[in-house]
């Protein structure tokens, strides 16, 4: 979801917020913050390389971003496959970035929000978790989990001041989709170069842009949904309610 992720920092960074950038790779990050700093001048872009993937560097990037107002939990590389194609460990592995990951970090900016009484938590999530899908197994339940977990927190937190909520984001335009699609096209049409087609009946007849899904999460962090909490919004053009929707 690099591309993804870099949109978001944007759209924030229009906003006018000093942004946290975390990533593995640290090159692909001091460029995108030097791209920010010439093009949003007087905002701070800092720059915090870690693999969330691993629990020390989680509790690392934590600690380094304990003053945050927002936290946004864009991270996760969940493969596709049927319970019999993936292996346990790409299950430990994609679990322990995107569904531990997310949660780690969530409770560690909850305890400090809810101490000084502000902030907000947004989860990217997905809508595998509330349309599961038996080709994407690992993803559906780690998604519903992390609904689950999100709902679970932000039912309360406002009491205390603090925003918890999410998003799940139906078919979106990424590289990761296009990977997905391009591989069940070849199990099920038995050409990748045929993906388009299991496109082809989505709303609009195309998945949804990045920009789009970006717009929503900025809005949802900012002050004008300040009454949002302990709830995910469905970003999937109405596919959920045709009874049809691919995975994210």
């Amino acid at each position: 979801m690099k591309y993804f992720s870099s949109l978001l920092v944007r759209a924030f960074a229009a906003e006018g917020a000093h942004v946290h950038l975390i990533a593995r790779t640290r090159a692909g990050l001091d460029a995108l913050a030097g791209e920010m700093r010439e093009r949003f001048p007087g905002q701070r872009f800092e720059v915090h390389a870690g693999d969330l993937a691993q629990a020390p560097d989680r509790a690392r990037v934590a600690e380094a971003i304990r003053e945050v107002d927002v936290l946004v939990n864009n991270a996760g590389a969940i493969p596709g496959g049927s319970v019999d194609e993936i292996t346990t460990e790409q299950l430990r592995q994609a679990w322990e970035l995107k569904v531990f990951g997310y949660i780690d970090l969530s409770r560690a900016a909850y305890l400090r929000m809810r101490e000084r009484g502000s902030g907000v938590i947004l989860n990217n999530i997905g809508n595998s978790g509330a349309h599961v899908d038996a080709a994407y197994i690992a993803g559906s339940a780690g998604n519903a989990s992390l609904i689950a977990f999100t709902k679970a927190l932000g039912g309360p937190s406002l009491d205390h001041g603090v925003r918890v909520l999410g998003v799940n984001p139906g078919p979106v335009r990424t590289e990761r989709m296009v990977t997905l699609m391009r591989n069940r096209a070849l199990r099920t049409l038995g050409d990748a170069q045929r993906h388009a087609e299991l496109q082809a009946h989505l709303p609009a007849a195309r998945p949804a842009s990045v920009a789009e899904v970006a717009d929503v999460i900025v809005f949802l962090a900012s002050e004008r949904a300040s009454y949002v909490s302990g709830t995910v919004l469905t970003i999937d053009g109405g596919a959920g309610s045709r009874g049809s929707i691919y995975a994210r």
